[in-house]
């Protein structure tokens, strides 16, 4: 029940943060209102890495069903423990995304727009399309797999003289570096949907936002919604196949 429990905390802390940084920017009368993209995109980078800096050590940190999907698919990670982790994503995004209505509780009633309150718990298009949409959310979660692998696999290889760094790498520098992963795909990639690249960081929060109180709320947009869901899962996969495949992991 441990890995299940820090697999929980991880992901409310990512939605905490990540959530937080979009709540900031987009609701009325917040001090952060209008700090854009580069905000957004770093705020999502840094809850990334201190979610992955808390738990990392007890259930690796998936925080991300795609994640999880993708390491199993490979023979990296039991298929026992699959659902048990799914779900306590999901349900740690859930209460991640409620402490963000609640943090910021004051600014919902005094925010006109719907689709910014929506956006403070779930991705939505640029451009409604999608079969654009699926290929850039699996584009997406395949890099970030393929880049958590590859961060990981080089904590083997750290060594000054005859000392390892391996478990310093692995510990101190490598959450920091999947937080940086995250903000680079969030700049590069994230413009057309929002980079979901998680199935439980936009399906907990959304079904926060269709259950909670939030004044002029609006639209859930669950006819969008399976998108950010089924393609990070086949992104996860594609991407923990490539790794495996090109033989980069020995």
């Amino acid at each position: 029940m441990t890995v299940y429990l820090a697999e929980f905390v991880g992901t409310a802390i990512l939605i905490l943060l990540g959530g937080g940084v979009v709540a900031g920017v987009s609701l009325s009368k917040s001090k952060a209102l209008g700090g854009g993209w580069i905000v957004v995109t770093l705020g999502w980078g840094m809850a990334v890495a201190v979610a992955v800096y808390t738990v990392g050590t007890v259930s690796g940190a998936h925080i991300n069903p795609a994640v999880t999907l993708g390491l199993a698919s490979i023979g990296e990670f039991d298929w026992g423990l699959v659902p048990g982790y799914m779900a306590a994503q999901l349900a740690g995004a859930f209460v991640g995304a409620v402490l963000v209505y609640l943090v910021y509780f004051a600014h919902w009633k005094e925010t006109d727009d719907p689709g910014a309150k929506l956006a403070v718990f779930s991705t939505s298009p640029a451009v409604r399309n999608p079969i654009a949409n699926i290929v850039t959310e699996v584009v997406g979660t395949a890099m970030l797999v393929l880049g958590v692998l590859g961060i990981g696999a080089n904590s083997g290889h750290v060594t000054q003289g005859d000392a390892d760094l391996s478990a310093l790498f692995s510990t101190g520098i490598a959450p920091l570096l999947v937080g940086l992963l995250v903000l680079g795909i969030g700049l590069s990639l994230g413009g057309p949907t929002g980079y979901a690249i998680n199935p439980a960081r936009d399906l907990g929060p959304r079904l926060a936002h269709a259950v909670l109180p939030i004044p002029g709320k609006g639209s859930s947009d669950w006819g969008y919604a399976w998108i950010p869901v089924v393609a990070p899962l086949v992104g996860g996969v594609m991407g923990a196949w490539i790794w495996k495949l090109t033989g980069f992991g020995g």
